[in-house]
């Protein structure tokens, strides 16, 4: 149900994320996390295509955390910000992050090898209903996804949305 994966450069490190729907308590998780009870990201799926795309923004947040030059103040809000195709830090909570009438919840938790209950700790706190997480496609919202990566009907023709997306999230540090 969850996807663990380990990062490429920090073999000890890693991601796992676990997805929820029909999620009652929207509002107590965000205030948790805004409060720093939660260690670990709190994502609207509904803005993501594929495990892929937090996997990528995981790996360069957990590696500007480690060389000390993230733009956010934690390692689970710098894995926010890296989704967004912009550098504007509360835009990409606004799209990102989960707000409080939100009915979905991707939890991100970066972690060591020999931290297996750093997930369920956060997993056990959310009230919904567990999906496996690589059917986070089926509550996308495709047109508010293309809309804001600005990704054109003529670029998806050679290449996959996740793509384009992943080439935004890539290079918005250098535009």
């Amino acid at each position: 149900m969850h996807l663990t994966q380990s990062l490429e450069l920090y073999p000890d490190t890693r991601v796992t994320q676990v997805l929820f729907k029909d999620v009652k308590n929207a509002a107590e998780l965000r205030q948790k996390a805004v409060e720093g009870k939660i260690n670990g990201a709190l994502i609207n799926p509904t803005m993501l295509v594929d495990p892929f795309q937090v996997l990528v923004a995981a790996n360069k947040a957990f590696h500007l955390y480690s060389i000390e030059n993230m733009k956010t103040r934690s390692l689970n809000s710098e894995i926010i910000f890296n989704l967004s195709p912009t550098n504007k830090i509360s835009e990409a909570f606004k799209r990102f992050g989960i707000a409080d009438r939100d009915t979905s919840v991707l939890v991100v938790v970066v972690h060591s090898k020999d931290e297996p209950q750093a997930v369920s700790n956060i997993t056990a706190m959310v009230d919904g209903q567990q999906l496996p997480v690589d059917q986070v496609s089926s509550l996308s919202d495709l047109e508010k996804i293309r809309k804001l990566y600005k990704v054109t009907p003529q670029e998806e023709t050679c290449g996959s949305l996740l793509d384009a997306i992943v080439c935004r999230m890539a290079v918005k540090d250098v535009l």
